[in-house]
């Protein structure tokens, strides 16, 4: 059963720091004006993306964020109106993290077939490092579908784009760039599960670190650049 918050006022020990916050715009939560009010944010944040991957979203409760997280209750009324709002949001900074994650990695590749290796790489690095969130996405399904929607398409509009260009440039396959994107993210996605996520299931290995074997990446890898590459010349 959901556990329900009562909503205090905010707290007297927040600091002005944290009170310091320039409005998004009418009914939405301020973005922290300052560096200090930042850093809680994203310690709350932080601490959600724990307790909502540990216990679920309906057995999570506003109380042990802020207990995880070190601050008050009032202090996250300061940042989030509810529950439901701060598991959308993680679930947008997630996505975010991620996104940033695999363009760094692929900046600077010399092609796309390379681009795809660096950008899986660092894919599976960010879900072994992260593996809560597969439960987090998965949930916000059933929760927050608008928000596990956003999450996606977030993710499949830079590479659809990316692909496109390549696909026009002549070095990859011409095919649908979308139904090829969201086949590249079905195959990161079911990889990682299967041997990130599931490890975690054994409670010896939940505090382990878990890293994709290198003959299933290589593996991954040359099903993709065969699919991906140019056919042959006659």
């Amino acid at each position: 059963m959901p556990r329900h918050e009562h909503v205090p006022p905010a707290s007297q020990n927040a600091t002005a720091l944290d009170k310091q916050a320039s409005s998004k715009g009418p009914g939405t939560i301020p973005s922290p004006a300052t560096a200090r009010g930042e850093l809680t944010r994203r310690r709350i944040l932080d601490a959600a993306e724990v307790v909502f991957g540990e216990l679920g979203y309906y057995e999570a409760s506003i109380s042990e964020i802020t207990r995880r997280a070190g601050v008050a209750q009032g202090t996250f009324y300061i940042y989030f109106h509810s529950k439901r709002e701060i598991f959308v949001e993680l679930v947008e900074d997630v996505g975010e993290r991620l996104r940033a994650a695999t363009r760094v990695a692929m900046a600077d590749a010399p092609d796309r077939l390379e681009a795809e290796r660096r950008g899986f790489a660092a894919f599976f690095d960010f879900a072994a490092n992260h593996r809560r969130i597969y439960s987090i996405v998965q949930e916000a399904g059933r929760v927050a579908p608008e928000a596990a929607q956003a999450y996606y398409r977030a993710i499949s509009h830079s590479y659809v784009h990316g692909l496109q260009i390549a696909m026009e440039g002549g070095t990859i396959r011409t095919l649908s760039p979308e139904a090829t994107a969201y086949a590249l993210m079905g195959i990161g996605h079911f990889v990682a599960l299967r041997w990130l996520i599931w490890p975690q299931e054994n409670e010896e290995t939940q505090e382990e670190e878990v890293h994709l074997p290198d003959d299933i990446f290589n593996a991954v890898m040359d099903f993709i650049t065969h699919g991906l590459a140019l056919p042959a010349k006659e």
